[in-house]
C-alpha cells in the first residue's frame, strides 16, 4: 500500500462554534446550508457556503425563535425554516425563507407547514384546515402558485449519495491501511476512487477515519473523530464531484475530488 506524499488540500474547511446537526443541499445553486445546534445554550444557528467558490454566505443566522427551529429544505436561492410547535415533539409549525447569498428574511408565514420539495419548488399546506390541501408555493415570496398536481409535482432529487454500510469479506478484500472495528466500514465508490470510513482502535483510543483509495493507494486521509466513546454514525456524503464530511463534528470539510 502507497500513502501520496503530497495530498490534496480541503477545497472548504469551516469551524463551527457548535455542531452540526443537519446539511442540505441547494441542488439549483450548489450552495450548502448547516444547522448548528448548542444544547447547553439552547441556541441554534444556520449558515450557507457556496460549494463551487467556498465562500461562506452566513454562518450564524438566528431566527427570533432561538432553539425550537431547524432547516426544512433548501431550493434555488432560498432556505426554508421551521420551528417546532413544542419541545416535546417532532412536529413542525410556520416556514421562514432566508436569502442564502444575503441572509435576508424574504418572507414569513406561521401558518404554513413545508410537505415536501417537487421538482417544481415546495408543496405546502395551511396548518389550520384538515383534510389538508396541498399547493405549490413560491419559494421567492410565499405566495400560492396553484394547488398541488401529483403528475407533475414530482418528488426533487437531491444528487446526494450515501455511503453504504459493508462487513466481513467484502470489507477484508479491500485491503484498508486499518482494521476496522467489528469489520465494519462505510463504503462508496467515485469513478476510480473509493472512499471509506471506518472506526479503529489506535493506542486503545477508539477513532474515525476516512481514507480515499484509488487501487491500493491511499490519496486522501482525515481522522474525523479521536478518543470517543462509542461509534459515530456515517461521517461523508458525496454530491456531484464534492466529498463532504464532518470533522469533530462542528467542522465541515469539503473535497474536491476533481482534483484527487
Amino acid at each position: 500500500m502507497h500513502i501520496c506524499k503530497i495530498m490534496p488540500q480541503s477545497h472548504i474547511s469551516h469551524q463551527f462554534s457548535s455542531p452540526i446537526w443537519r446539511l442540505e443541499i441547494d441542488n439549483l445553486k450548489d450552495v450548502i446550508v448547516a444547522e448548528t445546534r448548542d444544547a447547553a445554550e439552547k441556541q441554534v444557528h444556520f449558515a450557507a457556503i457556496d460549494l463551487k467558490t467556498g465562500n461562506v454566505y452566513f454562518d450564524n443566522f438566528q431566527t427570533e425563535e432561538r432553539w425550537l427551529t431547524g432547516i426544512e429544505a433548501a431550493y434555488d436561492g432560498v432556505l426554508l425554516i421551521h420551528n417546532y410547535q413544542n419541545e416535546s415533539g417532532p412536529a413542525h409549525k410556520g416556514l421562514i425563507a432566508v436569502n442564502e447569498t444575503s441572509g435576508d428574511v424574504l418572507w414569513m408565514n406561521y401558518n404554513l407547514s413545508f410537505d415536501y420539495l417537487s421538482i417544481n419548488g415546495p408543496v405546502c399546506y395551511d396548518a389550520r384546515f384538515q383534510p389538508r390541501k396541498l399547493v405549490l408555493t413560491d419559494i421567492k415570496t410565499g405566495a400560492t402558485i396553484r394547488p398541488y398536481e401529483p403528475s407533475i409535482d414530482l418528488e426533487l432529487a437531491n444528487g446526494i449519495v450515501l455511503p453504504e454500510e459493508q462487513t466481513d469479506e467484502i470489507v477484508l478484500a479491500m485491503h484498508l491501511p486499518a482494521t476496522a472495528v467489528q469489520n465494519s466500514v462505510h463504503y462508496v465508490e467515485h469513478y476510480n476512487l473509493r472512499i471509506v470510513s471506518l472506526h479503529a482502535i489506535t493506542a486503545g483510543v477508539l477513532q474515525q477515519r476516512l481514507y480515499v483509495m484509488q487501487g491500493a493507494d491511499i490519496v486522501f486521509e482525515d481522522l474525523l473523530n479521536t478518543d470517543i466513546q462509542k461509534l459515530q454514525p456515517e461521517s461523508f456524503l458525496l454530491y456531484k464531484h464534492y466529498l463532504i464530511y464532518l470533522k469533530n463534528r462542528s467542522q465541515l470539510r469539503v473535497l474536491n475530488l476533481n482534483e484527487v
